[in-house]
């Protein structure tokens, strides 16, 4: 299991040397990959294309891209741009439909049946990340075009998915998924199974499980999952990761936290790998003393195969 560390969004017009000053943490702490969201910020990939050249080695993920407002030959041309900037094995995508309420509030968009919606969008998006040409016409997507973009190799996709439909499709078309407020259970008894079985009928390699967590290393567990509930408490009401709390048991996101000291936090980072999970991304949360210690650990965390 890969550990790896979520960033958050920087703002303000130092936002990008501030953004290349957290990555070069990361990698200096040996961490193997960082991974931030794309919100109403920079564009995510637009702005890994720069703080990459400036920083070497470690994988960076924008995870997640919202697919209702990208054609996706847009999107595929500027993953392919910024992976040819970065040099091989740089870039990972990572793609979602976002949340009902951002895609018709914010964008305006119908999110009408959006397990169709990515069906039709992956049709074109997954061949031209492979360096295809793509001549497509869906309900929601059309598409009848090649890219130059001179990059060589294709660029691996990752994609949120929680429900089984999802899954399915994630497993069938995707290299894994990237997971939120998704417990060590869950992972275990409905993620893993569900798109490791439809990655072996489409004959396709072990799907990357990429879980997220908060991560708190502390002697105050129960401080931190105060701090958990305030920072992460509207997560509980999205629709998609209540059914994954629900499933885990979980009354709500502090639940979740993955907090305690050294002893504990391993604990369930074990039970995470012991799940089949792939990749762990720590959302660092605390301040202060707990967040170098939380960052020390990780640091210290020994990498192994992920593992049913």
């Amino acid at each position: 299991m890969r550990i790896g560390v979520a960033l958050a969004e920087r703002n303000g017009p130092d936002a990008l040397e501030r953004l290349i000053g957290d990555v070069r943490r990361a990698a200096e702490d040996g961490l193997a990959s960082i991974w931030i969201p794309n919100g109403a910020g920079m564009d995510m990939l637009t702005a890994l294309a720069v703080v990459g050249t400036r920083v070497p080695g470690i994988e960076l993920v924008p995870a997640v891209v919202p697919t209702y407002p990208r054609h996706p030959a847009a999107l595929a041309q500027q993953a392919r741009t910024a992976a040819f900037a970065l040099g091989p094995g740089r870039l990972t995508l990572g793609v979602g439909t976002s949340h009902k309420i951002v895609v018709e509030n914010a964008y305006g968009y119908d999110f009408d049946r959006p397990v169709r919606h990515m069906q039709e969008y992956l049709s074109v998006l997954v061949p031209l990340l492979n360096g295809e040409s793509v001549a497509f016409d869906g309900d929601t997507v059309r598409a009848r075009i090649g890219l130059s973009v001179p990059n060589r190799e294709r660029v691996p996709l990752l994609m949120a998915a929680l429900g089984p439909r999802m899954l399915k499709l994630a497993g069938e078309r995707a290299d894994g998924t990237v997971l939120w407020m998704t417990g060590p259970r869950t992972v275990r008894d409905h993620i893993v199974p569900t798109i490791t079985a439809a990655a072996e009928s489409a004959g396709r390699p072990r799907p990357r499980v990429v879980c997220m967590l908060p991560v708190a290393v502390t002697d105050d567990a129960e401080g931190a999952r105060k701090r958990a509930a305030e920072i992460f408490g509207p997560y509980g009401a999205l629709p998609s990761y209540r059914a994954m709390m629900d499933r885990e048991g979980a009354e709500g996101p502090a639940d979740l936290a993955v907090v305690g000291d050294e002893q504990a936090v391993r604990a369930t980072l074990d039970r995470l790998a012991a799940a089949g999970v792939t990749d762990f991304v720590a959302g660092e949360f605390m301040r202060g003393e707990d967040r170098a210690r939380t960052r020390e650990f990780l640091k210290t965390f020994p990498e192994r195969p992920a593992r049913l």
